[in-house]
């Protein structure tokens, strides 16, 4: 696809972003100095904030921000780079000095780039490794989505770019999505590797760059290496360059590193002795001093301005790129090269002779331009201003996707959570509602087995190419009827937790990234949500808005037992900040939920919404009214309530719900005014009472909250029998609320293969079991 050219590079270009590359490394090498050694330090902690990671990648961000990069382009920053980040918005305006002193601090720039937090536009966040990089590529697919269905123009099409580390790398979660990447033909996507050749911990492994090479490569990307930078090209040109050439080339990481730190004196000694026999090799390196050789043999290709600059304009396609660029971590600073400068802090005396050496006054250390005299500062400033960051237009505001005053209740007397969410779907999808054009779903391999089938043959698998049902064609019959072409809304993945989560992320976050609004929904196992846990986290972390819809769940999924049997996924709903979970026991809770979280995915202060469904066909209840709604949406309603001063009642979730009827049943003639509430929402009831508590202690509020409200209507000594398929500590935390006596049933260890009276009998979940709490609780003598 033909894209606008790009700047025309000229000297002047070379030079400014040369000045620009030399800010950003002041900038933020002075924000983390600041934090570190000037702010006042309560808890004489380290702040930290990376020095030499940032220096590494300096001259990369400058080609980009203010040369390469487009409005409708969007990057995930380096973690450790976050102060260039910071760096490069307040030279454009839009980042404060207050933001920048209190770098690290309560209410200042954060540590790692958070679109949440920071004050600075960030495309994604990033800070947990890997994931920042993987989120770029899915989306890339989610704007192929969205040009596919008419909702953006190919020619504003923009590219998905991340800045990595090397040692990003070894994250398994980046060759996950290297190989979802390749299944869905994706494009626009960048990936610029910082290859300091160290980690954390160390240098980092010489033999493993040439396979990286090939994995991208057959995985259908452009690799470009930056190697050598421009001073190093034209000394390989003169005599005795070849040689010198390939010295660099067979140089291991560890040997560059250190000789990197020691300088050019070192360089020269080493040199020497390894090109003894060679006499032109050995002339051209005397024919620089001591610091022009120190200088020659760090111009790797990640600092050289020009080479950056040519590579990423010979790139203008929709190919997607791995860029290798060669760097020195710490680069132009007394740290540069050494193993331990990962954390590493330059002192005071370290920091000033590097203003000194930029010309910048004492106390004009965070002046955007200082140092650079009136005239030159005016001209780089102007340089930015003109860049097409500062020019372009912010991307316009999503609009609202209109929502049903309610969703279909599927009819039927016996019914399971999970049968009923397809049909839900199904039943939307067939009106042509606004809302059912937005949805977009997206599984692991299990769409069948999580009843996404119907919705699927509804509305097709989304494909750039059409891809044909042959099972279809040949007239093989199938339940499954799945044809790909460009207007299909479900985005079928492999078996990797880590993708479903990052492909939700990028499809959650295609409102305030793209302008355009989806309702994203993705469906797993309810055990499996563990391995994908990190990936989750981040996407809520950055506020992605997205439906996932969880199944089957706990040990009622039944015979297949063992790891295939959640335990503390209602904990994870419980405790994770921005997901609001439902456990609902039937199916008009059911389609009340989803209705409720369309409208939340799009609330200002709104989020992603958790729903743990099983595929236990239970007896539905009839409603008398639709009273109980109101609370089904607060966490929690009473199913009976309780009688006047009733000294007990029994607290369930989910599918559990026939035997706390039964039990419930049992138990009145002995407990009269017995009550039974359906916990809906563990995580709202909680969520309520904790901001209730809050309340008091910083306002004085004494309104209740909906769990004190719900258990007010028990005598002030009555106790609670708590039942739920997963850990006890769901509910058990209840008995808390106005300090009632529990006790608690669930499931606290693995689960085994079995029916269901076997098994609900084992883990104490059964009628029985609930009765015998009772009896501990209210009947013993």
């Amino acid at each position: 696809m033909s894209r606008p050219a790009l700047h025309p590079v000229d000297d002047a270009t070379i030079a400014a972003l040369e000045a620009l590359d030399a800010r950003l490394r002041w900038l933020s090498a002075w924000t983390i100095h600041n934090a570190n050694h000037l702010r006042d330090s309560r808890d004489r902690l380290k702040v930290g904030g990376h020095q030499a990671s940032c220096a590494s990648m300096t001259a990369v961000m400058a080609a980009l921000y203010f040369h390469a990069l487009r409005p409708q382009d969007k990057v995930a920053v380096k973690p450790h780079a976050g102060p260039v980040l910071h760096a490069i918005h307040y030279l454009l305006g839009n980042q404060t000095l207050d933001q920048l002193q209190r770098f690290r601090g309560f209410g200042g720039a954060q540590s790692y780039p958070s679109r949440t937090k920071d004050k600075i536009p960030v495309d994604f966040s990033t800070g947990s490794v890997g994931l920042g990089v993987a989120v770029t590529a899915f989306a890339s697919l989610v704007q192929d989505y969205l040009i596919a269905h008419g909702a953006m123009a190919e020619a504003d099409a923009g590219r998905m770019v991340a800045l990595m580390g090397d040692a990003e790398l070894d994250e398994g979660n980046i060759y996950e999505c290297l190989i979802e990447s390749y299944k869905h033909d994706i494009r626009n996507c960048w990936w610029i590797v910082d290859y300091n050749r160290q980690s954390l911990d160390a240098t980092t492994a010489d033999r493993m760059f040439s396979r990286f090479d090939d994995i991208f490569r057959t995985c259908g990307w452009r690799v470009v290496t930056l190697k050598h930078g421009k001073l190093q090209r034209a000394a390989f040109r003169r005599r005795g360059g070849p040689t010198l050439a390939a010295w660099i080339d067979h140089c291991s990481n560890a040997d560059y590193a250190a000789l990197t730190y020691q300088g050019g004196a070192a360089w020269r000694e080493r040199l020497r002795r390894d090109l003894a026999d060679d006499g032109p090799a050995l002339r051209l390196v005397d024919s620089y001093d001591d610091d022009a050789l120190a200088a020659l043999m760090t111009n790797l290709g990640g600092h050289c301005l020009e080479s950056l600059v040519q590579a990423f304009a010979e790139a203008d396609d929709d190919r997607p790129t791995l860029f290798i660029a060669y760097t020195i971590k710490g680069f132009g600073l007394p740290l540069a090269g050494h193993k331990d400068n990962h954390a590493g802090l330059m002192n005071p005396g370290q920091i000033d002779a590097l203003r000194q050496s930029m010309g910048i006054a004492e106390g004009a250390e965070w002046e955007a331009y200082g140092g650079l005299g009136d005239n030159a500062a005016a001209m780089l400033q102007a340089f930015v201003a003109a860049s097409p960051l500062a020019r372009g237009p912010a991307a316009p505001a999503a609009e609202a996707v209109p929502v049903p005053d309610a969703l279909p209740v599927p009819e039927g007397k016996e019914q399971s959570t999970q049968a009923a969410f397809g049909r839900i779907l199904l039943d939307l999808a067939k009106t042509g509602h606004p809302l059912a054009q937005r949805l977009v779903t997206t599984s692991p391999d299990v769409t069948v087995s999580t009843n996404l089938g119907a919705f699927v043959n509804q509305c097709g698998l989304f494909r750039r190419q059409e891809l044909k049902d042959v099972f279809l064609a040949a007239r093989i019959p199938s339940a499954q009827k799945w044809v790909g072409h460009s207007a299909g809304q479900h985005i079928e993945l492999g078996i990797a937790e880590s993708n479903l989560f990052l492909m939700l992320t990028a499809l959650g976050l295609s409102a305030p990234v793209f302008g355009t609004r989806l309702l994203p929904i993705g469906t797993v196992y309810d055990p499996f949500i563990a391995r994908g846990l990190d990936a989750l986290n981040y996407g809520c972390y950055q506020n992605a808005r997205f439906l996932l819809v969880a199944t089957p769940s706990g040990l009622t999924l039944g015979p297949e037992g063992g790891a295939h049997q959640s335990i503390h996924s209602p904990l994870v709903g419980i405790g994770q900040p921005g997901l609001t979970y439902f456990e609902p026991a039937f199916v008009d809770e059911l389609a009340l939920m989803m209705h409720w979280a369309f409208g939340h995915m799009q609330a200002p202060d709104g989020g992603a919404v958790y729903l743990r469904l099983t595929t236990r066909a239970i007896d539905q209840v009839a409603r008398d009214d639709d009273r109980w709604k109101a609370d089904a949406l607060r966490g929690g309603y009473w199913l009976k309530p309780p009688g006047p001063g009733a000294a007990a009642a029994i607290l369930f979730t989910g599918a559990i719900a026939p035997e706390a009827l039964a039990a419930w049943e049992s138990l009145l003639p002995d407990l009269p005014g017995l009550g039974l509430l359906n916990v809906t929402s563990p995580d709202l009831l909680h969520r309520g009472w904790s901001a209730a508590q809050a309340d008091r202690w910083t306002t004085g509020s004494h309104a209740p909250s909906h769990a004190e409200t719900l258990l007010g209507a028990l005598d002030p000594g009555a106790g609670l029998i708590t039942v739920v398929d997963g850990s006890p500590s769901t509910l058990s935390w209840l008995g808390g609320v106005r300090g009632m006596r529990v006790s608690p049933l669930g499931v606290d260890r693995f689960g085994q293969t079995g029916d269901l009276p076997d098994l609900y009998a084992e883990y104490r979940l059964d009628p029985d079991a609930i009765i015998d709490a009772a009896a501990n609780l209210f009947l013993a003598p």
